[in-house]
C-alpha cells in the first residue's frame, strides 16, 4: 500500500491519510477521539474496477454493495477469530449490518473525486492490543485482498435485480399518488416474520387477496387498500396484527428474498398507538379530549400522559406531520379512546373523551387521512368502516357487505360538530440545545433501553415504531443536535429547518451530521423521515412549544 496526498497541520497530527492500493483509496480517520485503537476506515473503489454505469440510482447501488460487502467482513473475522480473546485483544473488522429496507446510509455511498466515481465503503477496524504486526497485517493484506475479492465478484447481474426491483416498487408508489388507493399487497407476498425479524417465516402461507378487492398495478395483481377507512378483523392468532406490521413496514422498498417486496404503503403512514407516560407540549387535543380538569385541552401539556391523552395527541401531531395514512392496533391502544358504546354512553353523562369511533369518517373527509384499523374485540367500528377484512387462518376475505347488514338495525349516531385538524407550532430556542444547562459540554446519547439524551433532556422514544434501526436513531440524534446548534432565530418553524437539513444529507450523504464528539456512538447512520424526527421533538419535556396566533400562520 502507498501513502500519498496527506500533510501535517499545525498541531503536528496528519490531515487528510489516504493510502492507495493499485487504484483503491483508504481514507483513515478518528472514529472517536477516546478510541485511537478503533479507526474509520473508508474504502474508495473506482467504478470503473465494477463495470458500474454513473447514471444507475446511487442508494440502490449503495445497499446492495453493502449487503454484498458484509459477507466479505465475516470472512475477514473468520481468518482472525480466536475464542480465548476479547476483540480488544485479538482485533476485529466491522462494517454496518443493514435490516431488509432500502436505505441512504453512511456505511456505503458514492463519492465524485476529481470527476472519478466511487463507490466508498465504511468500516470500523479494532486493532490488537500491542500487536503491531498483527495490525499491519491486517490493514496492509488482509483487507486489500478481500477487497479485491468483493471487486473480482462483484455481481452486476444481481445488482441489476435489486436496481429493477426498487424501479417497480417506485412505479407502484407513483401509481399509488394519484389514485384511490394508500396501500397495496401483492398476490404471492410472505407476510409472517421468522423468529429474529430478519426475513420471511420458512413455510408460511403466501398471502392472496380476496377476488373482490383485487386490482392489477404494474403487471402486478394484488389486494388494495382504498383511501378511507379499513378494517382488519379476525379471530385471535389470524394474521390481522402481522398485516398491520407488513403496511406498516412497507413505507420503505424491501430487498429482494424479503417477502414483503411488493408490500407498498402511502410512505407518510404512521403506526399510532397509546403511549402512556410520553411528554406532550402545548397541542391541541380538542377533537378527541373535550375538557380536562384543572388543564387546557386546546394548550394541553403534561410530562405523564394517559393512554387517551397521548393517542389523541400522537394522532393530531402525525397530521401536524403530513401523515396521510393511520395504522391503528386495538391492542396497542387506549380502549376509552378508541370507542364507547351505546349502553355505557347512556350512564356516563359527562364524558370529556370523543372516541375515534365518532373521529375516524370526519378524519378521511375533511382533513383526508385514512385509517387501517386492526378490530377483533368490538363491532363498533364496522358501521363507519368503507372497507372489512376478515382475516380467517392467514387467508383475508372481504366482509363489508355482510358486516354491514350487521349494522343497518344499529341506532344512528348523533352528528357531533365538526373540528378543526390543522395545527402549526414554533418552538422557542431557550432549551433547545445539547448542552446541560450550565455546562460547557455537550450531551447526546442514544440507550439501548429506548432513551435518547440530548443536553437536559432524556426522551423516551420507546413507542416509536416506524424507526428501522439504532444507525436512523442516532441519525435522529444527530440531525436534532445539528439544528439546535446552529439555529440563530429565537423561533423556529420545525417543519421547515428538518425538512432543509434532511434535504441537505440527501444531497451531501447522511455523514455530514455526524460528530466523532460524542463516543457513546458507534459510527454508522441510516437516513431518517421528517416524521420521526419530529416525534422524538415532540417529545422533549423542556422545550416551549408555540401555538402561533392566527395572523402568524404562513
Amino acid at each position: 500500500m502507498i501513502y500519498e496526498g496527506s500533510y501535517y497541520d499545525q498541531g503536528g497530527t496528519i490531515s487528510d491519510p489516504t493510502y492507495w492500493n493499485n487504484d483503491v483509496a483508504y481514507y483513515i480517520e478518528r472514529t472517536h477521539k477516546l478510541t485511537l485503537d478503533k479507526p474509520c476506515i473508508t474504502i474508495k473503489i473506482p467504478f470503473d474496477r465494477l463495470g458500474l454505469d454513473e447514471n444507475m440510482d446511487q442508494v440502490v447501488l449503495s445497499d446492495f454493495a453493502l449487503r454484498e460487502w458484509v459477507d466479505h467482513i465475516e470472512a475477514l473475522n473468520k481468518l482472525i477469530y480466536n475464542r480465548s480473546r476479547s476483540d480488544k485483544e485479538n482485533g476485529a473488522f466491522y462494517c454496518f449490518r443493514p435490516t431488509n429496507v432500502v436505505l441512504q446510509r453512511n456505511a456505503s455511498f458514492v463519492e465524485v473525486i476529481s470527476e472519478k466515481w466511487y463507490l466508498c465503503l465504511m468500516i470500523t477496524v479494532q486493532l490488537p492490543f500491542k500487536n503491531n504486526d498483527k495490525a499491519m497485517r491486517m490493514l496492509c493484506k488482509m483487507l486489500p485482498k478481500e477487497v479485491e475479492e468483493l471487486i473480482a465478484n462483484f455481481d452486476l447481474i444481481k445488482l441489476n435485480a435489486a436496481y429493477e426491483l426498487v424501479k417497480k416498487q417506485n412505479m407502484i408508489r407513483e401509481w399509488l399518488k394519484s389514485s384511490d388507493y394508500c396501500a397495496f399487497i401483492a398476490n404471492g407476498s410472505i407476510l409472517p416474520r421468522n423468529k429474529d425479524n430478519s426475513g420471511p417465516l420458512e413455510g408460511a402461507l403466501p398471502f392472496t387477496s380476496p377476488e373482490d378487492v383485487e386490482v392489477e398495478i404494474c403487471g402486478l395483481r394484488g389486494m388494495g387498500i382504498k383511501h378511507g377507512v379499513t378494517v382488519i378483523t379476525g379471530g385471535g392468532y389470524s394474521g390481522k396484527s402481522t398485516l398491520l406490521d407488513a403496511l406498516n413496514s412497507a413505507i420503505y422498498n424491501h430487498i429482494i428474498g424479503d417477502g414483503r417486496e411488493f408490500v407498498i404503503t402511502d410512505q407518510s403512514a404512521m403506526e399510532i398507538s397509546a403511549e402512556e407516560g410520553r411528554s406532550i407540549k402545548n397541542i391541541n387535543i380538542t377533537p378527541f379530549i373535550k375538557w380536562i380538569p384543572n388543564s387546557s385541552a386546546e394548550q394541553f401539556s403534561t410530562d405523564y400522559a394517559s393512554g387517551s391523552t397521548s393517542q389523541a395527541a400522537n394522532i393530531m401531531e402525525a397530521i401536524n406531520f403530513g401523515c396521510k395514512l393511520l395504522l391503528i392496533d386495538e391492542d396497542r391502544s387506549a380502549t376509552n379512546f378508541m370507542i364507547q358504546d351505546i349502553k355505557m354512553r347512556s350512564l356516563i353523562k359527562h364524558e370529556p373523551i370523543t372516541p375515534f369511533t365518532e373521529r375516524v369518517r370526519e378524519l378521511y373527509e375533511a382533513a383526508h387521512v385514512s385509517s387501517v384499523l386492526v378490530i377483533g374485540g368490538s363491532g363498533e367500528f364496522l358501521s363507519v368502516a368503507d372497507q372489512i377484512i376478515l382475516m380467517d387462518k392467514f387467508v383475508p376475505k372481504n366482509v363489508t357487505q355482510e358486516a354491514k347488514k350487521l349494522c343497518e338495525h344499529d341506532k344512528p349516531r348523533e352528528r357531533i360538530p365538526l373540528t378543526k385538524w390543522e395545527i402549526e407550532r414554533k418552538i422557542t430556542t431557550d432549551h433547545f440545545s445539547s448542552y446541560p444547562q450550565g455546562s460547557g459540554t455537550e450531551k447526546l446519547m442514544v440507550s439501548t433501553m429506548g432513551y435518547m439524551m440530548i443536553g437536559d433532556e432524556q426522551i423516551d422514544i420507546r413507542g416509536l415504531y416506524n424507526i428501522t434501526s439504532h444507525a436512523q436513531l442516532a441519525a435522529i440524534a444527530f440531525l436534532i443536535r445539528k439544528i439546535a446548534i446552529s439555529n440563530q432565530d429565537r423561533l423556529i418553524f420545525l417543519h421547515e429547518k428538518i425538512k432543509k437539513a434532511l434535504e441537505d444529507m440527501e444531497r451531501e450523504g447522511v455523514d455530514i451530521v455526524f460528530s466523532s464528539f460524542f463516543p457513546g456512538f458507534e459510527r454508522w447512520l441510516e437516513l431518517p423521515r421528517i416524521n420521526e424526527v419530529l416525534s422524538v421533538i415532540n417529545r422533549m419535556k423542556h422545550l416551549n412549544f408555540i401555538q402561533p396566533e392566527p395572523s402568524e400562520y404562513h
